[in-house]
C-alpha cells in the first residue's frame, strides 16, 4: 500500500470522527446547555453592573442629602425676616436670596425625581434578573446532565474511531502526519485531495513545474496557497 493510499485510509476514518464531532457540536443538548451556561455567566456580570450602579445611586443620595441640609440651613435665615426688614436691612437682598434659594430647590427637586426614576428602574431590572436567574439555575443541572448523557453516548463511537486512527497512523510518515494533524486542528478538511489536471481542486492554484513532476511520480505535494496535500 502506497503512502497516498495509507493517508487516504486515515482520512476516511478521520472524516467519520469529524462527523461525530459535528453531530455533538450541533446537537440540541449541547446548544441548550451552552446557552444556559452563557446566560448564567452573563447574569453574574450583569449583577456586578447593577451593584456598581447601586453604589453610584447611593453616592448621589448622600450628595442630595448634603445639599438639602445646606438649603435647610439657608432657610433659617428667613425665620426672622420681618424683624430684619424692620431693622432697616434691604429687602431687595432677601428677594434675591429667596429667588436663588427657590431655583436651588427646583433643581434639587428635579434631581430627586430623576434619581427616584433611576432607582425604580434598577429595582425592576434587578427583580426581573433575579427571577430569571433562579429559573435558569434550576434548569441548568438538567441541561448539563442531558448534554453529558448525550456526549457520553457519542464518545463511545468517537473513541472507537480514535483507536482505529492510532493503528493507521503507525504506517504513515511521521512528518506528513504531523502536518496533517496541524491542518486538522485548523479545521481544514478534506486535507488530502486528488488532482485533476495541474491545479489544486480546492482553491484553484496552479502547480509549479517541480510540483507537477513530484506529483507525477506518486509523491504527496502541498498546495502553496491552501496548504492541502495533493496527489495524482
Amino acid at each position: 500500500m502506497t503512502q497516498v493510499e495509507k493517508l487516504l485510509k486515515y482520512q476516511e476514518a478521520d472524516s467519520r470522527l469529524l462527523k461525530v464531532e459535528q453531530k455533538l457540536n450541533s446537537s440540541d443538548e449541547r446548544k441548550k446547555y451552552m446557552q444556559s451556561r452563557s446566560y448564567l455567566t452573563k447574569a453574574s456580570e450583569k449583577l456586578d453592573q447593577i451593584e456598581a450602579k447601586a453604589q453610584e445611586l447611593k453616592a448621589n443620595i448622600e450628595r442630595l442629602n448634603a445639599k438639602y441640609s445646606e438649603l435647610a440651613e439657608t432657610l433659617k435665615d428667613f425665620d426672622h425676616l420681618d424683624e430684619l426688614v424692620e431693622q432697616g436691612n434691604a429687602i431687595s437682598f432677601y428677594k434675591r436670596s429667596a429667588q436663588s434659594l427657590s431655583d436651588d430647590l427646583k433643581a434639587l427637586k428635579n434631581e430627586i425625581n430623576s434619581l427616584t426614576s433611576a432607582i425604580k428602574e434598577q429595582v425592576d431590572e434587578y427583580q426581573t434578573l433575579k427571577k430569571n436567574v433562579i429559573a435558569a439555575q434550576k434548569e441548568y443541572p438538567k441541561l448539563q446532565a442531558a448534554y453529558k448523557e448525550y456526549k457520553d453516548s457519542v464518545q463511545v463511537e468517537a473513541q472507537a474511531i480514535t483507536k482505529e486512527l492510532k493503528v493507521l497512523a503507525k504506517d504513515i510518515d511521521e512528518d506528513i502526519l504531523k502536518k496533517y494533524q496541524a491542518k486538522r486542528s485548523e479545521r481544514v478538511f478534506p486535507i488530502l485531495c486528488q488532482l485533476h489536471g495541474d491545479v489544486c481542486p480546492m482553491c484553484g492554484t496552479s502547480l509549479s513545474i517541480a510540483e507537477k513532476e513530484n506529483a507525477s511520480t506518486g509523491k504527496v505535494i502541498e498546495c502553496e496557497n491552501c496548504h492541502r496535500f495533493l496527489y495524482k
